[in-house]
């Protein structure tokens, strides 16, 4: 089983649902996305995994959010997947991936769902 989680340290959220997993007797493969930006195809296969469009990923309490403009009913999933790209703090986090599927944690016990 290869699971990974696109994680921030510093957000409490991901450190609970790191803990959570090694918990579980899982050592994911750590991916701290601010660091190791996913390109745009990773996000939209990760998107896919989620079940979710590319606007539900969105941080929007982030300066970034405004900034970039991204509250433009208009902006096309193309233009708000490259915001991620270049903004990566607008990902939301913590994902948890488990081959074709994944889970955002929050609350960290979703994503107990795709580990079974």
């Amino acid at each position: 089983m290869s699971i990974s989680i696109y994680h921030n340290p510093r957000c409490s959220k991901s450190r609970q649902t790191l803990q959570l997993l090694q918990e579980q007797g899982i050592e994911p493969e750590v991916r701290e996305y601010l660091k190791d930006v996913p390109t745009a195809d990773e996000l939209k296969q990760v998107l896919a995994a989620l079940n979710i469009s590319p606007r539900e990923l969105l941080r929007v309490k982030e300066a970034e959010y405004k900034e970039a403009g991204l509250d433009n009913p208009e902006l096309d999933d193309a233009a708000i997947i490259k915001a991620m790209t270049q903004h990566p703090k607008l990902i939301e986090r913590p994902i948890v991936i488990n081959g074709d599927r994944a889970r955002i944690g929050r609350p960290p016990e979703a994503v107990l769902e795709i580990l079974a």
